[in-house]
């Protein structure tokens, strides 16, 4: 069984090629309380896409008007 190896970078640039090809979607959400006393609250919703995968998934939510061509 050969062995095979790659340079870091191009390990890294198929990474993100990856992730904005098909999207990458982090949904967090933190609260901090202290006997019942709510301290901080943190929501975030972070969505990593390239354009065109943005585009596509958003008219398929309603959250764009259709594209005609």
């Amino acid at each position: 069984m050969a062995v095979q190896t790659s340079m870091a970078s191009s390990g890294l640039a198929e990474v993100i090629d990856r992730i904005l090809d098909k999207g990458l979607v982090i949904d967090a959400w933190v609260r901090i309380s202290l006997l019942g006393l709510e301290l901080l609250t943190v929501e975030a919703r972070v969505v990593v896409a390239g354009v065109e995968t943005y585009l596509k998934y958003a008219e398929a939510v309603g959250l764009t008007a259709p594209i005609s061509a």
